[in-house]
């Protein structure tokens, strides 16, 4: 059974920094892609950042430069360094992994709030 584990939310004031992680049960780092999902209120759940198992990174428009993704195979885990955080990027931000196989997992999601 797959789980996704993020802790890591929080409160912060504008132009803030906040690194997210998501630690992964298993072994699951192969052929996959793993991202970073969040839901404001009142909106839509959107990609954030995504990250392929060969290395390739994608990001919305909006996070651009103050976000990046990554991982380490080693724990596990994967990230998302956010930088320079807007009051828009408040949110439940939520772990998600696609296996090759057709696994589709999330995590329970973590809130961050940003204050201006």
């Amino acid at each position: 059974q797959v789980q996704l584990v993020e802790p890591g939310g929080g409160l912060l004031q504008s132009g803030g920094p906040l690194r997210l992680s998501c630690a992964a049960s298993g072994s699951l780092f192969g052929n996959n892609i793993m991202g970073w999902y969040r839901q404001a209120p009142g909106k839509q759940r959107e990609m954030v950042a995504a990250l392929t198992s060969g290395g390739s990174t994608n990001y919305i428009e909006p996070v651009k430069g103050r976000f990046t993704i990554y991982r380490d195979n080693v724990k596990n885990t994967m990230y998302l360094q956010m930088n320079r955080l807007k009051p828009e990027d408040t949110a439940v931000y939520y772990c998600h992994l696609l296996l090759s196989s057709g696994g589709n997992y999330w995590g329970k999601g973590t809130l961050v709030t940003v204050s201006s």
